[in-house]
């Protein structure tokens, strides 16, 4: 065709439908190439048994992560885990994949999910999740945990949640990235600006996590054998689980092949369990992924968004991405996940650990806190994010009127030799008042 041919001459189809090859039963939101594999095991089920279509989205390319069979690092790196992740997928069935290219971030001895969301430029990594929800039409989505657990340890990993979550919730409605649903001028001609997408509402919201330990879930959601046997393959999911993982050689080396040389699959063995964030269908919260689901559009179903809070005018809580995911949930009508889990994390035995907090001053006045420390035996305090007069386990810090005061405590674990819980609280008097308790699980691990 040349430049002075006009197809728009020709009989056009009239008012053509969006594109069904990209039309997915389900959409997965990951964060790194690999970590669908977490739950490769179903899709191989819902792709190779059950017929499902199945696109998966990457957030990033992995182009921090390491190489155990090359010396290929960085840019070079994350074009080859980009390919490795499309040979993983198209090995049970998967063919429909895209990355949103965001900053692999890595390094640091807590996860935040506000580091990792600040390195993606927050809002053109949602606007890129939204119009791949908009193109792909998911009946379902699937993505990682927005929270920290003890285990789940990269903010990479919750900042795939978080935008995956506000996606699902924007994908729906025309004047969220406008530009992306308003038709073209001309279709049939050339430097249309416009894309021509439809709004889209997508039915349930799944989350998965690479958690140790997954007792919070029971109930919650979904749970798959992986040891069932594919009617299809005549192997178990764990087996094809494997041979997808076995793709990813960069991170596993040979590691995945060994196993499946050898038979010992054991790693892959492990129940597959799912939360059920939300169905705007209804039905059974242990139910199929895909129960209920009838073909055709439903309504765009607005959230409650952000509502001010109605607390005291002196408090004090867990900062950073804790006091986001206290916000967070209720806005996106998350019901769920409040009281799901207690702030947790974990840290090596001697390792350092910073805690974060807020204290909060509503009042016309400066306020004075007086913020103490309970620590188990063996902690100890390495450092504070500010000057104080007092001596640890107590400090000072003047909050000035309607204003949050930060406080960062830089901690040190104790030595065990066997892992185990423990708890720190932090409590605070301020203007005469008693604060708190605010508590912070922590999962010590053994040497």
């Amino acid at each position: 065709m040349t430049l002075g041919h006009r197809v728009s001459a020709q009989q056009p189809p009239t008012n053509p439908a969006p594109d069904e090859r990209f039309k997915a039963d389900i959409l997965v939101i990951a964060p790194h190439p690999d970590d669908e594999s977490t739950i490769a095991g179903y899709l191989a089920k819902a792709v190779l048994d059950e017929h499902r279509r199945v696109a998966v989205v990457v957030t990033t390319r992995g182009d921090a992560g390491q190489n155990l069979v090359g010396y290929e690092q960085a840019r070079t790196l994350a074009e080859i885990r980009e390919m490795e992740t499309r040979q993983a997928l198209s090995s049970i069935g998967i063919t429909n994949v895209f990355f949103l290219r965001m900053p692999d971030t890595f390094g640091y001895d807590v996860s935040d999910v506000l580091r990792s969301l600040e390195t993606a430029n927050h809002g053109s990594a949602l606007g890129e999740a939204v119009r791949f929800i908009r193109l792909t039409r998911p009946e379902v989505v699937i993505t990682m945990l927005p929270a920290t657990v003890v285990g789940e340890n990269h903010e990479d990993h919750q900042a795939s949640g978080v935008i995956a979550t506000e996606a699902f919730d924007l994908a729906g409605d025309p004047t969220a990235f406008p530009e992306q649903v308003a038709a073209p001028e001309d279709r049939l001609w050339y430097a249309n600006l416009m894309e021509g997408l439809r709004p889209w509402q997508a039915k349930k919201l799944y989350y998965y996590t690479d958690a140790t330990h997954f007792e919070f879930l029971k109930g919650k959601g979904p749970e798959y054998s992986m040891t069932a046997i594919s009617p299809s393959q005549r192997v178990s999911y764990a087996r094809l689980a494997a041979k997808e993982e076995s793709f990813h050689r960069t991170q596993y080396g040979d590691q995945p092949a060994r196993a499946l040389a050898t038979n010992n699959l054991k790693d892959f063995e492990q129940p597959l369990p799912f939360l059920l964030a939300k169905s705007l269908i209804g039905g059974a919260v242990t139910g199929d992924i895909l129960d209920g689901i009838l073909s055709g559009a439903i309504p765009f179903a607005p959230v409650r968004g952000y509502r001010p809070e109605n607390t005291p005018a002196l408090s004090i809580e867990l900062g950073q991405g804790w006091a986001f995911y206290r916000r967070f949930y209720p806005a996106h009508n998350l019901d769920v996940m409040p009281g799901l889990l207690a702030p947790e994390l974990g840290v090596g035995s001697g390792q350092h650990l910073p805690a974060f907090l807020l204290l909060h001053n509503a009042t016309d006045k400066p306020v004075t806190f007086h913020l103490r420390t309970q620590l188990p035996p063996g902690w100890s305090v390495d450092s504070t994010s500010a000057q104080h007069s007092h001596p640890w386990p107590m400090t000072e810090f003047i909050a000035s009127p309607h204003d949050d005061f930060p406080v960062r405590i830089r901690l040190i674990a104790p030595r065990l030799a066997k892992s185990e819980w423990q708890t720190i609280t932090w409590t605070a008097t301020a203007d005469g008042r008693e604060l708190g308790p605010v508590a912070l699980r922590i999962y010590v691990y053994g040497q």
